[in-house]
């Protein structure tokens, strides 16, 4: 009799697991509770390690072909100084091959058609992701930042924590030769190359937890960042009067285990981290593979579950320290130019990897 997996979550962790179990011949079923794949959505920057794990899942090729290369940049102040390159080359000189930038509805897109029709559901919520247990041989709780399976397990014990920082993003009709961040006090203003014609923008600054601007969002962006170095106003002028995504930035409390008994935990619903090294995409690729290779490897789900936890929890937590730091260096409003040294120091060695 064959073995079988629910999946709750059809992101990017959720499809790669998926993708893994059923190329062994697993039965999955991936639950997903928007009614469809997203039409729009910010670049994502995929580093060396994740491509590898994109080319266990036989999908590395096509995404190298469907991304683009991301090309060097730099951390500037706003009045366009520089205060450090971003040395992509770099990576690509040590691991081999570069940093390629995907959209994030061409990711999740070449994920899903990857398997067969009928193992994503849409439109499909999960209220009671352990009962899954009853009838499968594996739950993976995929469900996001705010899983309701890492809720289930283990209540409200290890919450999410505000950053200290809220953020906006989007994407304009901008072509950019390269992407980078400008780095004022208390606030920051990133730009990343997407699909030929897109930039992908997004902006934080220190505030108060739920923080809403009294002059409306596009309006608070153009006060705070409209005298920047170009091209940060003409991004302004392009994103129009429709409302700009805007979040507080939050993280995880570090979990002690990413599993429970026959429940994995994969993503942001196992160590959600803020988005300041830019590898959310990246661990959830990495945590999916392990997974399913995993399970494959050992007959043993229990068994099983503890590799998976041991090759990725004290890996992915440290990733989300380091990200938790890099965000409050950028939320330092006095002493900026000791704070532009630590930054030029640090990136000497080249981006965090």
């Amino acid at each position: 009799m064959g073995r079988t997996a629910a999946i709750v979550g059809g992101g990017i962790g959720g499809l790669a697991t998926a993708i893994g179990l059923h190329r062994a011949g697993w039965t999955v079923t991936v639950r997903e509770r928007s009614a469809g794949l997203p039409e729009t959505g910010t670049g994502l920057g995929i580093w060396p390690s994740a491509l590898r794990g994109l080319d266990r899942l036989g999908l590395g090729e096509r995404a190298r072909a469907l991304g683009r290369r991301q090309p060097n940049g730099a951390i500037r102040r706003p009045d366009g100084t520089r205060i450090a390159t971003l040395d992509i080359d770099l990576v690509a000189r040590r691991q081999g091959e570069p940093v390629h930038l995907l959209s994030r509805p061409t990711l999740l897109t070449l994920l899903t058609t990857a398997l067969p029709d009928g193992v994503v559901r849409f439109d499909s919520p999960v209220s009671d992701a352990l009962a899954l247990r009853d009838d499968h041989d594996v739950v993976v709780g995929a469900d996001g930042i705010h899983s309701g399976v890492r809720q289930e397990i283990f209540g409200d014990r290890y919450p999410l924590r505000y950053s200290g920082a809220t953020a906006w993003r989007g994407t304009v009709s901008l072509d950019i030769d390269a992407g980078g961040e400008t780095w004022g006090a208390g606030a920051k203003f990133g730009l990343t190359p997407q699909e030929p014609g897109r930039t992908n923008w997004y902006a934080m600054v220190a505030a108060p937890e739920g923080h809403q601007p009294p002059d409306g969002d596009l309006p608070a962006l153009r006060r705070i960042f409209g005298g920047w170095h170009d091209p940060i106003p003409r991004v302004l002028d392009l994103i129009g009067e429709e409302r700009p995504l805007h979040h507080d930035l939050r993280h995880l409390t570090p979990l002690p285990t990413f599993v429970h008994g026959t429940v994995a935990l994969v993503g942001d619903a196992a160590h959600a981290m803020t988005p300041d090294l830019g590898q959310g995409a990246c661990q959830a690729i990495l945590d999916g593979v392990a997974l399913s290779e995993s399970l494959i490897a050992e007959p043993d789900v229990p068994t099983a579950l503890r590799r998976y936890d041991h090759l990725r929890r004290r890996p992915t937590q440290r990733m989300a320290a380091i990200s938790s730091r890099v965000g409050r260096l950028g939320q330092v409003r006095r002493f900026t130019l000791a704070r532009d040294w630590v930054v030029r120091a640090a990136l000497a060695f080249g981006p965090p990897s």
